[in-house]
């Protein structure tokens, strides 16, 4: 088959990895555009585009999907079938339309559970035991097609945004294969979604980071682990008459003392760990990493700063 890939981030390379060594042509690759990173903001390639270029594949990326010099472009590819993973636009039906086996989406979860754009960070912070990857064929809504195959992986203790992430990518590249394989042999059964069942995953934002230390310590740890890389969870603390922000990232649920005092309140300073009173138990902080500083555990940052139970944590002050 001829397959156009669209995708962005690190999540989608395997799947386009796996596609290249398919015995399918991958004729095109679209993508986002080239976005500043880093303190320097010079202009950065998304991932999947540096594979397609080490690969020879051509690329395309279109700032707005109903441009039609791109829809243009992309209707020259011929595509047989438009294969998708994270690539962060909604298709228009004129892109959904296009192949005529359709448009197959790589989604990270079991659907109808949390579906959007993140699907996986919502899965840890909301405390699930297992997700997994759901391929499907799109429609115009979000994540609403009829799903085609899918596979469940357990969510472990220590898993983190980035570390499961890593591992869904990898069985969304075999899932994908085995969808590619069943849709040559005519043996796919798409399965209408129950949208009674659906639960939503939106787009992290920077204040989804913000720490609320009203919310039970079990809650905050899958919080720690699910927003870690990125947005990464965060809180303020008053150090010196300064205010400084430390992003949090180790901590868990302590079933040890140390959940006294008002929500925020370190309670308790050990070697390495901080015991902070919560809504209900003590969040017992191991890594964090201040503002203009690098991440470091709570041992090394106490080798050279002061601190005592009875510091607040919390938001930062309100201005004015």
């Amino acid at each position: 088959m001829r397959i156009v890939f669209m995708g962005t981030p690190e999540f989608a390379v395997p799947s386009l990895e796996a596609l290249l060594r398919s015995e399918d042509q991958v004729v095109g690759v679209v993508t986002q555009p080239d976005r500043p990173k880093g303190r320097g903001q010079e202009l950065a390639a998304p991932p999947v585009k540096q594979l397609a270029e080490r690969s020879g594949v051509p690329v395309l990326q279109p700032t707005k999907m109903k441009d039609p010099a791109f829809l243009s472009a992309l209707q020259a590819w011929q595509p047989d079938v438009i294969a998708v993973a994270a690539f962060g636009r909604i298709l228009p039906p004129a892109i959904l339309s296009l192949p005529p086996k359709g448009c197959i989406n790589v989604h990270g979860s079991l659907l109808p559970k949390y579906r959007g754009a993140a699907p996986i960070q919502w899965a840890i912070i909301n405390g699930e035991r297992e997700t997994g990857i759901t391929t499907m064929l799109m429609d115009e809504g979000m994540d609403t097609g009829a799903m085609l195959l899918q596979e469940a992986i357990p969510i472990e203790p220590d898993d983190t945004g980035g570390s499961l992430g890593a591992k869904l990518a990898q069985v969304g590249a075999k899932l994908l294969i085995e969808t590619m394989r069943q849709l040559k042999a005519g043996q796919l059964r798409p399965i209408v979604q129950d949208h009674g069942q659906a639960t939503l995953a939106p787009i992290l934002k920077k204040e989804h980071g913000l720490i609320d230390w009203t919310l039970a310590a079990a809650a905050l740890a899958n919080r720690v682990r699910g927003l870690s890389p990125w947005p990464g969870a965060y809180t303020f603390a008053r150090l010196n008459q300064q205010i400084e922000r430390w992003n949090i990232w180790e901590a868990q649920a302590s079933e040890t003392a140390g959940s006294s005092g008002q929500p925020g309140t370190i309670s308790k300073v050990e070697k390495d760990r901080l015991l902070v009173a919560t809504g209900e138990g003590a969040l017992a902080i191991t890594a964090l990493q201040p503002a203009g500083g690098r991440r470091m555990t709570v041992a090394q940052y106490l080798a050279g700063h002061a601190i005592s139970p009875g510091l607040v944590l919390g938001p930062p002050p309100a201005e004015g």
